[in-house]
């Protein structure tokens, strides 16, 4: 932390040298910190795909959203009073609802063969 403080103190006060042309060593380090492999997702996501990727026994709902709901998109805007009724228990609809919206942010998506499927 005092060697970032030594630089930026430099860069401010405009005075370089030949030892502020040198960039810091934590800028080399920051290329190590990317994933060597990308995860694999799936491509077409459907509410078995969403459901079984969610796990924690909420893919017994499967037949049950698929009938009564019918795609994804329509998955991702259901609220919790409509879960209700199609009698699915509290804890899967908190599960259901939590992954819903980290997959509209984007924060999260159902990935290919993955541990919680084969689980």
């Amino acid at each position: 932390m005092a060697l970032v403080a030594k630089y930026w103190t430099r860069l401010v006060a405009g005075g370089g040298g030949g030892a502020a042309a040198v960039p810091p060593p934590l800028l080399h380090r920051l290329s190590a910190v990317r994933p060597y492999h990308r995860a694999v997702y799936e491509v077409k996501v459907g509410i078995p795909e969403f459901l079984k990727a969610v796990g924690k026994g909420v893919e017994a709902h499967i037949a049950k959203l698929e009938a009564e709901i019918g795609d994804l998109q329509k998955l991702l805007v259901t609220r919790t009073l409509r879960f209700k009724k199609l009698g699915i228990p509290c804890k899967h609809r908190k599960l259901i609802l939590e992954y819903t919206h980290k997959y509209r942010l984007g924060l999260w998506r159902p990935r290919a063969g993955s541990p919680k499927q084969s689980a």
